[in-house]
């Protein structure tokens, strides 16, 4: 009897083939798989790009005989304001309508970035001054600087929105001067920081209507205010400032 040999049987040889080819189609299959997976790469979107504003404010002093105190620029959110008319001053602006000192502007809440004058600007005078910032980082300006022969007089402007300033057009007001209603208009010497008497500056009490208004001018010694260290020549008439505000970038 001849002995069946499975190995030598066509039908054994055709299937051993076929499932030869099978698995080595499907460790050619797995090997280009894992290969695949290895060179995916996957690259994060860049960030996006930063935009940048830059706004030049140029203040000139109107007035006769009342220097201003170096400025203060500030970007601040759209909440933000640093004085409202018929509402009580805040310490940080006390102490500039009384001293010209802005150093406490920097802490308010709301506030980005405050660019300082380099010094006073003497009547008929001008300085410009530059704020550079993220255009999402503020969405409004202020400004504000004492006139420094008065007790506590100042002015400015609060709450100018950026996205009414056009690129490269100047937007120019003319301000009036305020009164921030923290201390007596007495003009007695020894109570103004600046040169018509070199007195004291800020002081933490109160001892007038205590909310901020428009200023009603100075009186001087010369029109009856007995004690008045000030002039004719300190007097001041409304506007008392023009202020340019471009934005260049």
């Amino acid at each position: 009897m001849e002995q069946f040999n499975v190995k030598n049987h066509p039908t054994t040889r055709h299937s051993l083939k076929a499932l030869s080819v099978i698995l080595l189609a499907g460790f050619t299959l797995s090997a280009c798989s894992d290969s695949d997976k290895a060179a995916v790469v996957v690259t994060p979107p860049p960030p996006p790009a930063v935009v940048m504003q830059s706004f030049s404010v140029t203040v000139t002093n109107l007035t006769a005989n009342q220097p201003l105190s170096p400025v203060a620029l500030v970007a601040h959110d759209a909440q933000t304001v640093l004085w409202q008319s018929g509402a009580m001053a805040s310490v940080a602006l006390e102490k500039l309508a009384e001293g010209g000192d802005s150093a406490d502007i920097d802490g308010l809440t709301g506030v980005s970035q405050v660019v300082k004058g380099t010094g006073a600007i003497m009547p008929g005078m001008s300085e410009t001054i530059t704020v550079r910032m993220e255009a999402t980082a503020a969405a409004s300006l202020s400004l504000a600087t004492m006139l420094v022969n008065t007790n506590d007089a100042f002015t400015g402007f609060t709450g100018m929105t950026l996205a009414d300033l056009v690129l490269h057009q100047a937007s120019s007001m003319r301000y009036h001067a305020y009164d921030a209603g923290t201390e007596a208009n007495s003009e007695a010497k020894g109570t103004m920081p600046g040169p018509a008497d070199g007195g004291e500056g800020y002081s933490s009490a109160r001892d007038d209507v205590d909310f901020v208004h428009i200023h009603p001018g100075v009186i001087s010694m010369d029109d009856g205010l007995a004690g008045s260290v000030l002039t004719p020549s300190h007097r001041f008439d409304n506007p008392v400032v023009a202020i340019s505000v471009t934005r260049t970038e």
